[in-house]
This record gives structure tokens, C-alpha cells and sequence, in this order.
């Protein structure tokens, strides 16, 4: 490696071409990031500085690319700056041009630093971009009109170093004064010596911040033979970049793509890290066109364009609740869907079962912390062959904070619950309420949510005589509750006006369009008795809407996990574990055999399997006390959970700590099982063994 501080009007000078390699991301720099350029600009003229450092620019001298009569130079990092400071040249050479001959005319800027201008075709110019910026640019600095598909970045900021070069107070001498104070650190890699994706994510360079996907992009592409890396980028990388649009969703869809493939979820700061640890074992365009592959049902959900339209308007529901935690377990069925292990029908009832999940759960006030584990691991859950029916079995024995709240459960919290000010909810279930079984939907933004029992804590006497002596508690308890809310285009108009006034103008209720208002048209009074009445109603029509999963009681027995202290026969308690093995990858179940084959040659001990886990017990009886640790398997992690005396146990890495679930509170520890911690493994069940017999020694 070189690097060298030197002014940026002697960097540019040279007869040599830059160019922007396939896998960077296009130009992003916004006006505000040219005001901070300008300023400094300006700094160094008002403040007599002697220079002004603006970063660094950092390239591959040779090696990747056939050396030419131009030095090629491919630009690692930097090329923010770079393409800012050729419009910044190309709008002063454009100003100079107007003024006429000077110290720094027109022809000598475009020949010093835009333009080769001894070479012709592709080596006349200083700066290759990819994509539409590489035209963008061409037409910037040769003064023509701008591509059909232009970079609106380049574009407007061309036009803001224009406007600023015309307004300012400085003449044009005072301003290239300015910008010959600009100082960058030259910095040149040998390909055969130094590391470029190693250099490229130590760089701590101002400007916009690398999203996760840019970094992923340049990971996977910068080691690549350029036909490689072109292929790659065309086929698969690019037309993700242009169906995702905004960097954000893709960052979003790598952290969801990563859940899926390693049972893990990865920290959206840390999708980059996680990804690396992925990939290294992977053939690289494999992979990419796996995520791509991927990718192409994900954008099906985000942006609701399936080619199903009944599987859009239930996508649209799930969208409407934020339920985006659900997007690793709703891609993996996509995925199956699109390799016909389930039908179109099923698709169709697995989202509905989702969205009723989701919404009887914020109906019923249970936390939604661990929804984003519940769905990550849900797909480990299924049997393929039995698609549908395991997961509504899964969904029916989902207990505690993660169930999924009956119909009675659902249907008391409805009723009474304040969903008005729960406003991620609010406008979803009436509009639900409203179009369910109707074919000619109304689109519920046209309308607003109308308290029909007035918000106004000053209730005009009408009210409060239609509402009783305890009208006060009446309007605290069931002003925000669904029976008092509806949808109307007149919100306005019936302000607080008393019920029967409502009911009868014009647009009222009486002449709504609006079926949730059809049976207030035969109202008489709204009071008390008539809100828990259309309570009553609504939340009857809830549960038909957010179904709760049906199976037969032989059918969920089938699934259901049977309780230690039960000793039913009849069932096979190797099923379930058995289950599990045949849904993990191969790699898992490598781990797995080859760990419980040491377990059972080192320990005397009875391994037995207990629904989707296997129990190890240090002897017969096989019960809680005698066990001393189990492995639980997914598709794609297995852990082990064991026991541990907290007086002598010494935590280390990769250990978790738990509440407890197996064994009593502070006795609990987990690891994850890889091929290359079997050894570590082995150490920790030794003094789980030793530490469960010392507790059972009489």
C-alpha cells in the first residue's frame, strides 16, 4: 500500500482513468453533503487556511484490468468524492466558459481534470460510472441533454454547484483558489499484496454510510474476476437493487433471508457480520441466486403484487398491522407454495391464519417482544406433508405469552378494549368489519372513524339525558370501545350533535352507504345498553372474520406434546423427535449424530426421546431430576441444554444464560452445536453429568 497527501488538482491532473467497479453502489450524494463541500470550499478562501482535507481516495493500481496507454485505476472507496468533484469542475468550467478566457479558462479545466484529452472513445474520459450515472455524467461534462433514465443526484447537484458558482460573492479566480486548497490522501493497493475488502470495510470515510447491502454487494463481487463479477451483478444482484428500490427493505430482506437459513436473527446493525459468517462456506453465485430467488416472493409481500390477488388483500391486512416480524416464516411458505408442496388454497388459509394470529393477539393486549422468534422458528414446526394441519396444530398448542388467543378470550377483549386510541389497529378493523363478504369493497381511506357517543368531554344535556344519571362513567369506559365507532365521509357535519340528529341528516346514518351504520338507522336513543349491544354484534362477527385454527380432537392429540407426568402408551415418543430430524438440513444432522455418539460412549447414560427433543438421564427412572441434559433441532441449529451447578460452573463463550424452562431457575445453560465445538460440548455435559448424579446421590 501507498498513500500520500496531495492537493486534488494535481491527482486529477494525470493522464489516467478511474473507474467505478460494477458492484459499487451508484451516487448518492445529496445536496447536503455538496453544501459541506462548498463551505469548506469557501472556508479556505475567507479563512486564508493553507489547505483543507477532504478524505481519501483508494484504488487498485493494476492487476484486476488490462493495462493500457490510460492507467486504469478501479476505485475501492472514494467515489463519492470523486464524482462530486467532476460536476464540481465540469459547472466551473461551464461558468468559465460563459466569462470568457482567465487565469483558468474553460478548455484548460475540461483537459486538466474531466477529460483525457489526448485519447478518444472510453479512454477520453478521467471517471467511468456504472450504470445510468456513467451517461448521467458523459452528458454533464460534454454539455448535452441528459438521458431519458438520469441520476437525479448528478443531475441536481450539477445544478446546485451552478446556481452557487452565479450567486456567490467570490469571482471565479477567488473560487479555484478555493478549490486547489482541496487535499486528499492518495492511497494505491497492490491487488497481489494487500487485501481490498479488508482495507475497504476499515475505512472510516465521511460522507453517506455504506447500508448493510452495500457492503454485502461489494463483499460478494470485489474478489471476482470482472466476467464474474458482471454476470453476477446483471443476472441477479442488479435487478434486486431495482425491485427493492430503497436500501432499507433490502437490508430488511437480508436479515429475514439470514433467519430463515441459519435459525438465527441477526441484528439489523449486524446483517453484514452474520452474512460474511454465512457466505464463507458457500459457492458465492450459488448463493446469489438463491437470495435472489428469494427476493423475488419477499418483494411479493413488501410490496403487495403478487399475481394473486385474493393472497394481495390478505398481504395488505398483515402489512396494515406492521407485521413484518412475520416475514421470515410467510417467505418460507411462499417459497413452498412456488415448489407446489402446497396448494393455492393453503397459501390463502396460512396468511389469514397469520393475520388472525396477529390481531387476536393486539386485540388481546399479549406482548409482541417475542413475536419475531415465534415466526422465525414456526416453518421448523411444520410437516411438510402435512402442511396446513401442522400448523394449525402448532397454533392451537402455543400456550402462555404466545398463544393464540380463543375465540372466547378474543371475542371479551373486543368488546371492551379501547382500539381507537390503539391506532395501528384502529382504521384496519373497521375497515375489515366493513368489507368482510362484500364484493364491491369500499375504500375505507375516503372515510373518517366517527365516535358516535362524542369525544367532547362536554356532552350537551341531550346526551347526557340519553345516556342516564351515570352518563360520566358511560362516557369514560366505552367512548373509544368498538361499539361506539364507525366510518362516515360527514365526520364534520355530525360533530357532536345528539344521536337522532346524526342518524337523520343529510349523509347520516339513516342514508349511509356504510354497513357498519345499517342497524344504527333503526336506533331510537344511543346509550349504554345499545353500545354493549353492537359490542355484542361486532365481536360475534370478529370471530368469523379472524378464524381461530379448527382441528378435531384426534387430529391435535396427534400433535399435541405429551405431559411428563402422564404415561400414555398408545403414543410413540419417538415421533415427534423423529419429526424433527427429518425437517433439519444434512449438515445439522451430521452434528447431531455425531454428538449423541460421543455423549453415549463417554457417559453411562439413557438417552430417550420426549416429543421434538431427546433426553439424556444419567439412569433409569427417566425423570426430571435424573436428567441431565437434551438437545433440541431445528431446520437449520440444533442446541443442547444442560444443567450446571452455579457453585462451580464457570460461564464461557457461546454460552447462554436462560430463565429455565428444563431445569430450575440459575441452573440452566445453552449452546448452540456446530461441527467444531463437539470437544467444548463434551466438557460442559461432563460437569452436568457430574454435577446431576452429586444432586441425586443418596
Amino acid at each position: 500500500m501507498k498513500a500520500t497527501e496531495v492537493p486534488v488538482i494535481k491527482f486529477l491532473q494525470k493522464t489516467q482513468q478511474f473507474l467505478i467497479p460494477i458492484y459499487q453502489r451508484t451516487y448518492s450524494w445529496t445536496e447536503k453533503q455538496c453544501e459541506q463541500l462548498w463551505n469548506d470550499i469557501i472556508s479556505t478562501t475567507t479563512r486564508d487556511m493553507p489547505a483543507h482535507f477532504l478524505g481519501s481516495i483508494v484504488y487498485v493500481e493494476e492487476g484486476l484490468y488490462q493495462v493500457s496507454d490510460v492507467q486504469q485505476l478501479l476505485v475501492i472507496d472514494g467515489q463519492q468524492r470523486l464524482a462530486t468533484l467532476t460536476i464540481l469542475f465540469a459547472a466551473f468550467a461551464r461558468a468559465r466558459e460563459k466569462e470568457g478566457s482567465n487565469e483558468t479558462n474553460a478548455k484548460k479545466i475540461s483537459n486538466y481534470f474531466l477529460f483525457n484529452s489526448e485519447e478518444s472513445g472510453d479512454k477520453r474520459y478521467k471517471l467511468i460510472l456504472t450504470q445510468s450515472d456513467k451517461e448521467t455524467l458523459r452528458a454533464i461534462i460534454e454539455n448535452r441533454p441528459v438521458p431519458e433514465k438520469y441520476s437525479k443526484n448528478l443531475v441536481n447537484n450539477f445544478e446546485y454547484f451552478q446556481n452557487n458558482i452565479a450567486k456567490s460573492e467570490f469571482d471565479l479566480d477567488t473560487i479555484y483558489r478555493g478549490i486547489s486548497k482541496l487535499v486528499i490522501v492518495d492511497i494505491s493497493l497492490d491487488p497481489n499484496n494487500d487485501k481490498p475488502q479488508l482495507i475497504f470495510e476499515s475505512l472510516n470515510s465521511t460522507g453517506l454510510e455504506l447500508s448493510q447491502t452495500d457492503l454485502i454487494r461489494n463483499y460478494i463481487l470485489m474478489g471476482l474476476e470482472r466476467n464474474v463479477q458482471e454476470r453476477i451483478y446483471v443476472d441477479f444482484w442488479h435487478p434486486m437493487e431495482e425491485s427493492f428500490g430503497d436500501s432499507q427493505k433490502f437490508d430488511d430482506f437480508i436479515r429475514d433471508y439470514l433467519t430463515i437459513k441459519t435459525g438465527q436473527i441477526p441484528n439489523i446493525r449486524d446483517v453484514y457480520s452474520s452474512f460474511k459468517e454465512y457466505a464463507s462456506k458457500k459457492q458465492i453465485e450459488q448463493l446469489v441466486s438463491d437470495i435472489h430467488y428469494f427476493a423475488t416472493f419477499y418483494t411479493r409481500l413488501i410490496f403487495e403484487n403478487s399475481p394473486n390477488e385474493k393472497l394481495n388483500r390478505i398481504i395488505h391486512n398483515i402489512n396494515a398491522l406492521k407485521s413484518n416480524v412475520a416475514y421470515p416464516f410467510l417467505l418460507e411458505v411462499y417459497v413452498d407454495h412456488d415448489k407446489d408442496l402446497i396448494s393455492e388454497n393453503d397459501i390463502l388459509e396460512i396468511f389469514e391464519m397469520v393475520e388472525s394470529y396477529v390481531f387476536r393477539r393486539s386485540i388481546c393486549d399479549i406482548s409482541t417482544s417475542s413475536l419475531n422468534k415465534t415466526f422465525a422458528g414456526l416453518a421448523d414446526q411444520i410437516v411438510k406433508s402435512q402442511y396446513v394441519e401442522s400448523l394449525k396444530a402448532e397454533f392451537c398448542l402455543m400456550s402462555g405469552y404466545r398463544r393464540f388467543p380463543t375465540d372466547i378470550e378474543f371475542a371479551d377483549s373486543f368488546e371492551l378494549k379501547d382500539v381507537y386510541n390503539t391506532t395501528r389497529i384502529r382504521k384496519y378493523l373497521l375497515g375489515r368489519l366493513e368489507n368482510h363478504n362484500r364484493k364491491e369493497k369500499v375504500n375505507i381511506e375516503e372515510y373518517t372513524i366517527e365516535h358516535i357517543m362524542p369525544q367532547n368531554k362536554e356532552l350537551s344535556q341531550k346526551w347526557k339525558d340519553d345516556l342516564g344519571h351515570d352518563w360520566e362513567e358511560i362516557h369514560e369506559k366505552y367512548l373509544h370501545t368498538v361499539g361506539n365507532l364507525t366510518l362516515t365521509g360527514y365526520n364534520s357535519e355530525m360533530s357532536d350533535k345528539p344521536f337522532l340528529e346524526k342518524r337523520n341528516m343529510e349523509g347520516g346514518f339513516a342514508s349511509s352507504p356504510i354497513r357498519l351504520n345499517s342497524e344504527l338507522a333503526k336506533l331510537e336513543i344511543w346509550g349504554k345498553s345499545e353500545i354493549l349491544e353492537r359490542s355484542k354484534t361486532l365481536a360475534k362477527k370478529s370471530i368469523t372474520i379472524w378464524k381461530y385454527p379448527q382441528l378435531s380432537q384426534e387430529i391435535l392429540e396427534k400433535y399435541s406434546t405429551r405431559n411428563e407426568d402422564e404415561d400414555d402408551e398408545e403414543e410413540d415418543p419417538h415421533a415427534r423427535w423423529e419429526l424433527q430430524l427429518e425437517n433439519t438440513s444434512e449438515q445439522v444432522r451430521h452434528n447431531i449424530d455425531l454428538l449423541i455418539s460421543q455423549t453415549c460412549k463417554r457417559f453411562e447414560c439413557v438417552p430417550e426421546p420426549y416429543s421434538q427433543w431427546l433426553k439424556f438421564y444419567v439412569k433409569k427412572p427417566v425423570e426430571r431430576k435424573n436428567m441431565f441434559a437434551l438437545l433440541d433441532c431445528r431446520k437449520n441449529t440444533a442446541n443442547v441444554i444442560f444443567r450446571i451447578d452455579p457453585d462451580t460452573f464457570q460461564d464461557g463463550p457461546n454460552i447462554r444464560k436462560v430463565v429455565g424452562w428444563f431445569f430450575p431457575r440459575g441452573t440452566e445453560r445453552r449452546i448452540s452445536v456446530t461441527k467444531d465445538n463437539i470437544s467444548q460440548i463434551m466438557s460442559l455435559l461432563e460437569h452436568s453429568y457430574n454435577a446431576t448424579m452429586y444432586l441425586i446421590k443418596p
